[in-house]
């Protein structure tokens, strides 16, 4: 048992809550929203993310960050990735110096192109041994439902990898341990993206072969962007990898394959955003994906037509096809 935190009460936060609540662990969550905050103390569901989910008296909820952290042995961070830098450098100071920093977060950060793990780094000064990542095949309301799921927890640090995989199993949640922390990372990001662009394959009405091969080449994409980092490639046909991308790319519960789906029916970037009220990571991180693997040489189609896509700068149908009409090549390259 631990005294644990998560901060950020959305969705995939709560969820990941329950599951330290579940494994028996002491757990606060930060929400930045008085409101939400209210629910799970008063009513024992966080109504606005996850409602109908029955919340243990385990976990409690504050708004006061400096109350949230308070004697923490793990900070889980669950805040949308752009938005990570800012967050931290107003709870830096407050974060226990022997916590370990968990994150949640799939995204490469807009402008300087860091990993989540890198801006948690940079700005707590926190050693790779203190810092771990969790990635997988986890779509929120199934996880907070209880259903079957495993994960990876990634840390450079095996030692602190099994400690943190003790506290989050569950007889519902198995977690795999993993050094690779950079390749868990990026496949838990640029999972996001390819699920778009399978969600506009789906909104202009292909069928299987389309979003196979999209979900294939995709992975593709990711395996050679990570190879070039210095990712294990082992780590994209596992969970992280494999296993995110097919659960973000089959299921109307992503919020990324849904977004691409209304991108794909005709909606604009502006519309679809206004009608969703969690945000869709891969949106974001289209461009600053597309931009590391320019900066590392390698083709990233899918990711860089997405981006296109975003932008403003290629329609749906446009993007389709400009994929099935590039160059033939050997599958291996």
């Amino acid at each position: 048992m631990a005294k644990t935190v998560v901060m950020g009460a959305g969705s995939w936060g709560t969820a990941f809550a329950l599951v330290l609540a579940d494994a028996g662990n002491e757990v606060s969550i930060w929400g930045r929203r008085a409101e939400v905050c209210d629910a799970i103390n008063n009513d024992r569901e966080n109504t606005e993310y996850l409602p109908g989910i029955s919340m243990p008296e385990a976990i409690s909820a504050t708004t006061d960050a400096e109350e949230a952290l308070a004697d923490r042995e793990v900070v889980v961070l669950a805040v949308p990735s752009q938005q990570l830098r800012a967050n931290l450098e107003s709870w830096a100071h407050l974060i226990p110096r022997d916590a370990v920093i968990v994150s949640l977060m799939k995204g490469v950060e807009l402008g300087t192109h860091k990993r989540m793990s890198e801006v948690i780094a940079e700005i707590t000064g926190a050693g790779p041994e203190r810092i771990a990542v969790v990635s997988g095949p986890n779509l929120a309301r199934e996880i907070a439902s209880r259903e079957p799921a495993a994960s990876v927890v990634a840390c450079e640090d095996q030692d602190v990898a099994e400690r943190l995989q003790k506290l989050m199993h569950t007889p519902a949640f198995r977690p795999y341990t993993n050094t690779d922390v950079v390749g868990c990372e990026l496949g838990g990001t640029t999972k996001n993206i390819i699920g778009l662009a399978v969600g506009v394959c789906v909104g202009l009405g292909f069928g299987d072969n389309t979003k196979a091969s999209v979900i294939t080449r995709g992975l593709a994409e990711t395996a050679r962007l990570g190879l070039a980092i210095g990712a294990d490639p082992q780590t994209f046909s596992g969970l992280a990898g494999m296993g995110d991308l097919v659960a973000t790319c089959s299921s109307p519960l992503s919020r990324n394959r849904t977004f691409g789906e209304k991108l794909g029916q005709g909606l604009t970037v502006d519309e679809v955003t206004a009608q969703t009220r969690q945000v869709a990571e891969g949106v974001k991180s289209c461009t600053s994906v597309s931009d590391l693997a320019k900066a590392y040489g390698v083709e990233m189609p899918i990711v860089e037509h997405v981006a296109a896509l975003i932008a403003g700068k290629m329609t749906p149908i446009e993007l389709v096809s400009a994929l099935i009409s590039r160059e033939a090549k050997s599958e291996s390259i």
